[in-house]
C-alpha cells in the first residue's frame, strides 16, 4: 500500500496523531478512536494493523498489553516527496509576511492609528471633540 493510501484515511491519521504524543497502548488508542469515530474494537485493530504492516507504527508486547509507537521512516519518505511542492506555499507565505510587515510600516495603517499621535495621552482622538 502506498504511503498516501495509508494516510488518506482519517482514522489512521488520528491514530498517528495519538502516537506522535508518545507510545500508547492499543486499549488507549481504541478508546479514543471508538469515541471519536464510533468504530468497533475490531475495526480499530484493523487500522492499527495497516499502520504496522506499512511501517508507520511498531508494536511491542508487555504481558497482555500491546504498546504502539510511531515509526518516522515512512513519514520521512512522505516529507521528501512533499519537498518538491514546498516552494509553492512557502513563496506565498513569504509574500504574505512581506505584505504584513509592509502594512505595519505604512503611515496611516491601523497600527499607526492605534499608537500614533492622535492616541497619545492628553490629545483628542476624535476631531469632533476638538472644538
Amino acid at each position: 500500500m502506498h504511503a498516501f493510501d495509508v494516510l488518506g484515511d482519517p482514522v489512521r491519521r488520528r491514530i498517528l496523531e495519538l502516537l506522535a504524543e508518545g507510545e500508547q497502548t492499543s486499549g488507549a488508542i481504541t478508546d479514543v478512536v471508538r469515541a471519536e469515530f464510533s468504530l468497533s474494537q475490531p475495526a480499530v485493530s484493523q487500522h492499527l494493523r495497516v499502520l504496522r504492516e506499512n511501517g508507520f507504527a511498531s508494536v511491542r508486547a508487555e504481558g497482555a498489553r500491546r504498546f504502539y509507537a510511531i515509526d518516522p521512516k515512512p513519514l520521512g519518505e512522505v516529507d521528501l516527496w512533499l519537498n518538491r511542492f514546498r516552494g509553492f506555499w512557502e513563496q506565498r507565505l513569504d509574500a504574505l509576511g512581506t505584505e504584513l510587515a509592509r502594512g505595519r510600516r505604512t503611515p496611516g495603517s491601523l497600527t499607526d492609528r492605534q499608537t500614533g499621535p492622535a492616541s497619545a495621552p492628553g490629545r483628542p482622538s476624535d476631531e469632533r471633540n476638538t472644538a
